[in-house]
């Protein structure tokens, strides 16, 4: 056999090896694992990220998916004459806008990312947030885009998560199925609610006492400004975190991703990482090797 062919052989027999551990670690423990941004809407992302899960569930994983799906529903307002509009990273919420997240979250995405799921050989099953009262919730109380205390905005029919029902997610995984959850809501009077992705998946990873929350997005994790420029952060603290929010360096759609890390982290979950899920096989990177990829979020 050529050598080459060899070398290479026993550099994959090497990655297993080094994977072996985490694989002993990790099996019959959950993960949640929030998927959105770019690596939702390239094809070939997809596949891989549904090829990663596929894996985790046949090593004796739980993966439990909760995706977001922002960028198509914010192109399906456009569709429709309507300017999306966002406070703090969370979409103004209005009742025209919540049909259309519902329409496209429950009937586009999630089914499609089931489908992905089933035909890489998994049996995955599609959940909304709102079916047997996974994601109880309340509207959201206003919030200010700035530091200005008299500028709160009204986030309209915006949820925030009050008590998880994880007994349905227990069922399915522990028969062998990978849930798959839009962030969908019941409020009060069982009206839908809109839930960000990343706080529906934050929650969700203390719920169920997961060993890992990490949230896949479309940038590498993230960053300060220092003299040099950007600087990427491979692991950062709740202090840390609290202090780049002030100076505004977190901002935007990175600020319900770290408040999701630490509130976690808060009620017991092992491990929190932002990756960027623009890199294929990006999980496969972060759970199996040494050096893993993207930001780890600590207390």
């Amino acid at each position: 056999m050529n050598v080459e062919v060899i070398d290479n052989l026993i550099s994959k027999a090497e990655v297993l090896i080094e994977a072996l551990p985490y694989m002993q670690a990790f099996s019959g423990k959950y993960f949640v694992i929030k998927y959105g941004g770019q690596a939702m809407v390239s094809d070939e992302l997809t596949a891989s990220v549904v090829a990663d899960i596929v894996l985790l569930k046949h090593i004796g994983i739980k993966p439990v998916l909760v995706h977001g799906g922002g960028k198509e529903v914010s192109a399906m307002m456009e569709k429709l004459g309507k300017k999306p509009r966002f406070v703090s990273g969370l979409r103004v919420t209005d009742d025209e806008t919540m049909e259309v997240a519902e329409m496209v979250l429950l009937g586009n995405v999630n089914s499609r990312i089931v489908n992905l799921l089933n035909r890489c050989g998994a049996r995955a099953v599609g959940l909304s947030g709102a079916d047997a009262g996974l994601f109880q919730a309340v509207r959201k109380a206003p919030v200010s885009p700035g530091a200005s205390p008299g500028e709160a905005v009204d986030l309209g029919r915006v949820g925030e998560i009050i008590r998880i029902d994880t007994a349905l997610i227990k069922i399915l995984s522990e028969s062998g199925y990978i849930p798959v959850v839009s962030p969908i809501g019941s409020g009060p009077s069982w009206e839908s609610l809109n839930i960000n992705a990343d706080h529906a998946a934050g929650e969700l990873a203390g719920a169920l006492q997961a060993e890992k929350l990490i949230i896949l997005t479309d940038v590498e994790g993230v960053y300060r400004q220092a003299q040099e420029g950007l600087k990427f952060i491979s692991r950062i603290t709740e202090k840390e975190i609290r202090g780049l929010v002030a100076e505004g360096q977190i901002n935007g759609g990175m600020i319900p991703k770290v408040e999701a890390c630490l509130k976690a982290l808060n009620k017991g979950v092992g491990r929190t990482h932002i990756i960027d899920g623009r890199r294929a096989h990006a999980l496969i990177l972060e759970i199996f090797t040494d050096a893993g990829i993207g930001t780890m979020v600590t207390l």
